[in-house]
C-alpha cells in the first residue's frame, strides 16, 4: 500500500448538462471543487474540441485552479497539475504543467524537447513538463517509465459501465504493472468499494472520471486517501 494515494480527476464536460455553456460551467466548478479538495492531476481530455477551443477552457481551468487554492487550506502542492490530453502545443500556449499522453503518442522524451524549445512560455517551470501515460499492459508501462513519463495510468482494470463487453485487465495485471519504477494509477471502474483493492495490487493511486464527477469532491478525495493511510 502507498502512503500516500495520489488523485486523478480526468474530465469529461459533455456528461454534465445539453448545452455546451452549461457545460463548461459546471465542468470549471467541479475543477474548482476538487482543486480544494487536493487532488494531484487533472486532465483536460475534451477532444472535441477545436484547437482555440481547448486553448480557452484550458486558460480557464488553470484560473479556477488558481482561484480555488487561494480559498483553500487543503495540503500538498500549490495547485493540482494540469494535464492537456495529447496536445503538447495547447499545453504551452495556455500555460498548463503538461500533457497526458496515449500510448502511441509522442513520448515523454520528445515532449520534454519541445518543452525546452518554445522559450518563454507561461508555465511555471517550461523545463519540467509533467507526463502522464495511458497503459494496458505491464509492457506498455515498462516503456513508459524507459520513456522518462512522470507516471503511468494503467487501464481498465474493472469493467466500465459504458464499455460492458470490454475484457477487464484485472488485478493481477495491474499488480505486474505496478513492478515498474513510476507511480501507476490505476484506472477503469473504480469505486469507493473496488479502490482499495487496486492499492493493496501496488497502484500508487486513482484516476478516474465518474468517481470525481458525479459525487461530491472532498468526500471522495477524503475516502481514497484514507485507503492509503
Amino acid at each position: 500500500m502507498p502512503d500516500r494515494c495520489l488523485l486523478y480527476y480526468i474530465t469529461d464536460r459533455k456528461a454534465f448538462a445539453p448545452d455546451e455553456p452549461a457545460r463548461r460551467r459546471c465542468l470549471l466548478e467541479k475543477i474548482s471543487e476538487l482543486a480544494c479538495a487536493g487532488v494531484d492531476y487533472i486532465q483536460l481530455r475534451e477532444k472535441d474540441l477545436s484547437t482555440r477551443e481547448l486553448e480557452s477552457l484550458a486558460r480557464e481551468a488553470i484560473s479556477a485552479i488558481h482561484e480555488a487554492k487561494k480559498r483553500s487550506a487543503a495540503p500538498g502542492p500549490l495547485t493540482p497539475a494540469l494535464l492537456i490530453n495529447s496536445r503538447t502545443d495547447v499545453a504551452l500556449a495556455a500555460g498548463a504543467d503538461g500533457v497526458h499522453l496515449r500510448v502511441d503518442d509522442v513520448s515523454p522524451q520528445e515532449v520534454r524537447k519541445i518543452w525546452r524549445r518554445s522559450g518563454t512560455t507561461a508555465n511555471r517551470d517550461c523545463q519540467t513538463p509533467q507526463t502522464g501515460v495511458s497503459c494496458h499492459s505491464a509492457g506498455e508501462v515498462a516503456k513508459a517509465a524507459a520513456d522518462g513519463a512522470t507516471f503511468a495510468v494503467f487501464a481498465p482494470v474493472f469493467e466500465k459501465k459504458d464499455e460492458p463487453g470490454r475484457q477487464p485487465a484485472g488485478l493481477a495485471r495491474l499488480r505486474d504493472a505496478c513492478r515498474a519504477p513510476i507511480p501507476v494509477l490505476a484506472l477503469g471502474g473504480i469505486t469507493l468499494e473496488n479502490a482499495r483493492s487496486c492499492l493493496e495490487a501496488g497502484a500508487t493511486g486513482i484516476a478516474a472520471i465518474r468517481l470525481f464527477q458525479e459525487h461530491d469532491g472532498e468526500s471522495v478525495a477524503n475516502r481514497l486517501r484514507q485507503l492509503a493511510g
